[in-house]
């Protein structure tokens, strides 16, 4: 079953890797966000309306999050950032069809993990133990696959 182009696809099929690598099964994906700074002008003798000109273009961090796996490539990512290996890694976050088939992806270029948080533990809860990474980034790329 293919979507037609003004159908919306779910939020919840989606993957990402890094340097090609498929880096697990990830329950959120947060931060897909491009912000463009506004620098406002006054013109001396103008009252009617400020000048408004595109500034910076900038990238929020991604955010991924996912059960607490033995995997630990991400982990090890981060620990060399702190040890001063500064391994700038590029990705991509694919959304995918009802068929797992890649439709739209976001390139992300120059990553670098600057913040792990483990789960949360309860003895009396019976969640699963979600990890999360934070990735600052260069910038984002939109694609999508040829109809």
């Amino acid at each position: 079953m293919n979507n037609k182009p003004t159908d919306p696809f779910n939020a919840f099929n989606f993957r990402v890797e890094i340097e090609g690598l498929l880096v697990g099964g990830f329950s959120e994906c947060s931060g897909l966000q491009v912000d463009i700074e506004i620098e406002e002008y006054m013109e001396g003798g103008l009252n009617e309306y400020v000048h408004r000109f595109a500034g910076r273009t900038k990238y929020p961090p991604l955010v991924l999050k996912r059960g607490l796996t033995t995997s630990d490539t991400l982990w090890k990512w981060h620990q060399d950032v702190i040890g001063g290996q500064f391994t700038r890694k590029n990705g991509t976050i694919y959304l995918l069809n009802t068929m797992r088939v890649p439709i739209i992806w976001w390139n992300f270029r120059n990553a670098i993990p600057t913040k792990w948080s483990g789960p949360d533990l309860r003895a009396t809860a019976s969640e699963i133990a979600v990890e999360s990474l934070e990735l600052v980034h260069e910038g984002l790329v939109r694609r999508r696959a040829s109809a």
